[in-house]
């Protein structure tokens, strides 16, 4: 028998976070906020603790990011389950931000304009629910610049 998960658990999509850790989380998908070290200069998404080349000389502090960036390559999505399947086909992009650290990231657009190389900005925008009477979730997507 699997036992219950505790009611401080919320799950995104089949993944499960803690509440607390949900809500501590919440200002760095709404804003894209991420880290970077003074000491090397280096940017981090999602954030770091430390510095992987620094460790501990490195001083990490909280960045916000301009949400500008380029499509550095991608993927056009045709077969989905779940909360994707309606929105098929679509692109999923890593996305190198202006100051050059690299995430994966819906890309809205039509799948015929995307292209390797192509400016991307920032946009707010749903990402999914939690069952048809659950919370809805919201966080960071690109669109073409």
């Amino acid at each position: 028998m699997v036992p219950e998960p505790p009611l401080s658990v919320i799950s995104l999509g089949g993944y499960k976070m803690s509440v607390a850790r949900f809500w501590r989380k919440q200002q760095n998908r709404y804003n894209l906020i991420g880290t970077r070290c003074t000491t090397c200069g280096k940017y981090f998404y999602p954030p770091r603790g430390f510095c992987p080349d620094c460790r501990r000389e490195g001083k990490i502090v909280d960045h916000q990011f301009k949400g500008t960036g380029k499509v550095v390559t991608y993927s056009i999505i045709r077969s989905s389950s779940g909360n994707f399947k309606l929105l098929t086909p679509y692109v999923l992009a890593i996305i190198e931000l202006d100051e050059g650290t690299r995430l994966t990231s819906h890309l809205v657009c039509d799948i015929d304009q995307v292209y390797i190389g192509m400016p991307v900005r920032r946009v707010f925008r749903k990402l999914g629910e939690d069952g048809s009477s659950g919370a809805i979730f919201y966080g960071t997507k690109f669109v073409p610049a």
